[in-house]
């Protein structure tokens, strides 16, 4: 297969793996060695970034841009979550755990995600998401309640999102779970497009959101779709620019090929990845399926093939 985006892969893509269940008692027990008296909170302004937080001009506006979420204490936290108990556990991938959790100053359930210290999100993609999702509010877009940066602790507290992920209900359900019906899908498709929209032709300046796929679009109570996971976004061209030039990141079978092949980044890219989601919602595969025939590992090669054409 011929395919150009060969290169939004591996470690660099920050790709998030399924969600699944692990035995994370060494986890637990290490969590309640550490005293929360242990940890000094951090602004969120003097977190220095792994990346290229520079003097660039998106760096000084998301850099001088006012912090609405609430800040919590890693004290708050562990307690929301039982110490990070296993059995609150709700999904893992590249970034580190995502926990469900209950604040016990209002009771609310929410989801806590503990980055992993050594994992793929660093401080640069901490401080991007916190900021975008402080300064983006709509209903497709996942409310962000407030974050935790004490000592070398950093997690993210998002709304609770009680079905999970569309990926979740395409690929590899349990047996118990029904198959989500053809006018679901679609609502959840123009719920995700709604998002993209708000984020594209509403948000000033633009935002790309550089991570759409089925796995970061999470679904609320009666389907109710809402983008997650802002870390890898960046601000988008102004002016007479066409595009942003930056580093390639992604995910494999997500990427657009013509930014994986020059590194220019534009809106279009994130309608190519919504395009390969809304591909997912229609066939029920997955944008990348090593276990199927050769010549249909790849979803967007796969489908273009079945109508006379070749992805390059």
């Amino acid at each position: 297969m011929k395919m150009g985006y060969f290169f939004c892969f591996g470690r660099k893509t920050h790709d998030i793996k399924h969600p699944r269940k692990t035995d994370s008692s060494k986890h637990d027990s290490q969590s309640s060695r550490r005293s929360p008296h242990q940890h000094t909170k951090v602004p969120l302004d003097k977190i220095k970034s792994k990346g290229s937080f520079d003097g660039s001009k998106e760096s000084q506006q998301e850099g001088t841009a006012r912090i609405a979420a609430q800040t919590f204490t890693f004290r708050e936290l562990a307690a929301a979550t039982k110490n990070f108990r296993p059995e609150c556990l709700v999904g893992e991938g590249g970034f580190g755990r995502v926990y469900r959790g209950r604040l016990e100053s209002t009771g609310q359930i929410v989801a806590v995600k503990q980055l992993d210290r050594n994992g793929l999100q660093g401080n640069r993609e901490f401080l991007v998401e916190v900021l975008m999702l402080s300064l983006l509010h709509h209903p497709n877009l996942v409310n962000l309640i407030g974050y935790c940066a004490d000592g070398d602790q950093r997690l993210l507290v998002y709304e609770f999102m009680p079905l999970g992920s569309l990926e979740d209900h395409l690929h590899d359900r349990p047996s118990d779970m029904e198959p989500l019906d053809w006018n679901t899908r679609m609502k959840i498709a123009a719920g995700a497009a709604r998002g993209l929209e708000y984020l594209h032709d509403k948000a000033n300046p633009p935002v790309i959101y550089r991570d759409l796929k089925s796995s970061n679009i999470l679904l609320a109570e009666g389907y109710h779709p809402k983008l997650s996971d802002f870390g890898l976004a960046k601000l988008g061209p102004v002016g007479d620019k066409t595009h942003v030039s930056t580093r390639v990141m992604g995910t494999y079978g997500y990427c657009a090929p013509e930014y994986a092949m020059t590194g220019q980044l534009t809106l279009k890219s994130d309608v190519y990845s919504f395009g390969v989601v809304l591909l997912e919602l229609i066939t029920g595969r997955k944008a990348i399926d090593n276990a199927r025939l050769a010549g249909e590992h790849n979803l967007v090669a796969w489908f273009l093939a079945c109508w006379g054409y070749s992805h390059h």
